[in-house]
C-alpha cells in the first residue's frame, strides 16, 4: 500500500497457520479493499515498529493473537501501548483464549476490543466483515 493510499491497511497477527488461512479467506471472500499485512509471531509484529517509523503508513487496525511463540500479543500489546506515536493503533484481539485473566489483562493494557475466534467458517465472515466495516470505515483514527 503507498503512503497515498486512502484505504488502510490492516495487521494480521497469528502464528496458527490454519487461522490464518480461515481469517484471509474471510476477509477475501467479502472482497474488502484493504491489504492485510501478516507477522506470524510477536516478533515480526514488533518488526513493524521499524517500518512505521520509516514511513510505512499505520494500520487502521491491528488483529492480534495472544498466544504466539517469541513474543506473546500480551507482550505486543504492552509495547505498543507503551509508544509515544504507535498507541493510538487500535487493537483488537482474535483469540481461542477464553481465560479471563486474558481479558483482564489485554484491556488493562489498552486493547480495543477482545473477541473470541468464532468456530464455523460463516461466523468468522460475519466478525471479519464487522471488523473491516467498523475499523476500517467508521471509525474516526487520530493519525
Amino acid at each position: 500500500m503507498s503512503a497515498t493510499s486512502t484505504v488502510p491497511s490492516i495487521l494480521l497477527v497469528e502464528d496458527n497457520p490454519m487461522d490464518l488461512d480461515l481469517t484471509l479467506r474471510a476477509f477475501n471472500k467479502k472482497n474488502f479493499s484493504n491489504t492485510i499485512h501478516v507477522a506470524r509471531d510477536g516478533e515480526e509484529a514488533l518488526a513493524w515498529f521499524a517500518r512505521w517509523e520509516a514511513g510505512e503508513p499505520l494500520p487502521a487496525v491491528i488483529l492480534l493473537d495472544l498466544n504466539m511463540p517469541r513474543a506473546s500479543g500480551l507482550e505486543v500489546l504492552a509495547q505498543l501501548k507503551a509508544h509515544p506515536r504507535f498507541r493510538r493503533i487500535p487493537v483488537v484481539i482474535l483469540t481461542s483464549s477464553r481465560e479471563d485473566k486474558d481479558l483482564k489483562s489485554a484491556y488493562d493494557l489498552g486493547v480495543s476490543s477482545y473477541i473470541e475466534k468464532p468456530v464455523s467458517f460463516s461466523k468468522f465472515i460475519e466478525v471479519a466483515e464487522r471488523i473491516e466495516l467498523y475499523w476500517c470505515v467508521v471509525n474516526a483514527r487520530p493519525y
